[in-house]
């Protein structure tokens, strides 16, 4: 009775969480621009999603603004964590403290904070502002998650590779960085995550000429989101789904040469 009380638990969970992307999907091929009933199928919303020359433009300011940021941040996070798990220094247990400030602090307080500086610099905001936004608020995700992996790591396995003649260059790109490198691909699949779907942040930091997809679709709420919109995020889900395929067969492979 346990076990199937357990599993209908687990069912409906899964069903809270995956029925509106089964929504979303199913009426991106809806023949009506209303998203209420479903009135028959077609592709129509595909072609139209072509033609939307803003929709297209913020979902690419967004791609440009997620790859951009991720790859910084991953790099100063990676840094800052070998710097944090290494070294030992004057206010490291500061600064080990001051980095969880930007994840629990609330996303409007970090657009706000930002805006101030940002207006105290007299920058004009944009592509360039909203990238920055974003790199700051993405490090410390990075930092933690590849410090954490540094941190189990077993020691030994750098001094090994020393005793047997490699550098310390050497042993960092066939040692540590090999060993360390689910942490760091962790965190910035996660930073891409949050900065694909940011609003809050993007709409303190981002100009007129610099709308991401997420301002452009919290825009649309008023007036109702078009058909086309729901036909991008499956699109989106598509590619996503191909990429977790690819990336589950590489990985099964690898188990099977091992």
């Amino acid at each position: 009775m346990k076990n199937w009380s357990s599993k209908i638990v687990i069912g409906l969970v899964f069903l809270f969480l995956y029925l509106p992307i089964i929504v979303l999907i199913v009426f991106s091929f809806n023949d009506t621009k209303l998203n209420i009933l479903f009135e028959g199928f077609t592709l129509k919303w595909y072609g139209t999603l072509a033609e939307n020359r803003t929709l297209l433009e913020a979902f690419k300011n967004t791609l440009v603004v997620a790859i951009i940021s991720t790859l910084i941040s991953t790099v100063i996070g990676t840094i800052g964590a070998f710097g944090l798990s290494r070294y030992d220094f004057k206010g490291k247990k500061l600064i080990n403290s001051l980095i969880y400030i930007p994840i629990v602090m609330p996303d409007i307080v970090i657009g706000i904070s930002l805006l101030a500086v940002y207006t105290l610099m007299r920058l004009s905001l944009g592509m360039f502002t909203l990238i920055l936004a974003h790199i700051a608020f993405s490090i410390p995700y990075v930092l933690v998650s590849v410090r954490s992996t540094l941190e189990g790591m077993n020691p030994y396995l750098e001094e090994a590779s020393s005793d047997l003649g490699a550098s310390a260059l050497q042993t960092f790109f066939r040692v540590t960085l090999p060993t360390i490198a689910p942490g760091i691909l962790s965190g910035a699949m996660l930073v891409f995550t949050l900065s694909m779907d940011d609003v809050v942040v993007s709409y303190f930091t981002a100009g007129p000429e610099a709308v991401t997809l997420p301002q452009y679709i919290y825009s649309m709420i008023k007036s109702g989101i078009s058909p086309d919109v729901n036909a991008l995020f499956s699109l989106m889900l598509l590619v996503t789904l191909i990429g977790l395929t690819v990336y589950s067969l590489i990985l099964f492979k690898r188990r099977v040469k091992v």
